[in-house]
């Protein structure tokens, strides 16, 4: 089964990032595919180059960016969203990409399941 996910909440707001990565780390150990993720709204901020929590709490940064390294995920962040907040090229972190909403839609028509997170 092929799923696309989006991610709307930042990454310390709630535990739908948390959730949504827990998700798709068990989705790819169960030999499915996700298509894309796609981080919208303050989700955004998963893809922060300079973000640098504390060595003894859990980076979801750098999950994200090894998922993604390790199974060639299409890690989009949706660009307008990005500019509104500040995020702009050269401070994407590892294994994201800045895109547009036709990634989202593409997604939502070319996956099995689309799933939101936050």
């Amino acid at each position: 089964m092929k799923f696309a996910l989006q991610i709307n909440s930042s990454p310390y707001h709630s535990s739908a990032s948390l959730t949504a990565y827990h998700f798709a780390a068990e989705v790819l150990a169960q030999h499915h595919e996700i298509f894309r993720v796609f981080f919208y709204h303050d989700g955004i901020y998963h893809a922060l180059k300079s973000a640098n929590p504390p060595d003894d709490e859990l980076s979801i940064f750098k999950c994200w960016s090894e998922l993604a390294l390790k199974h060639d995920l299409d890690l989009v962040v949706c660009i307008s969203a990005a500019q509104r907040r500040g995020l702009v090229d050269g401070n994407v972190a590892d294994g994201f990409r800045l895109g547009g909403l036709g990634q989202l839609l593409e997604a939502t028509i070319l996956a099995d399941r689309f799933l939101i997170f936050g």
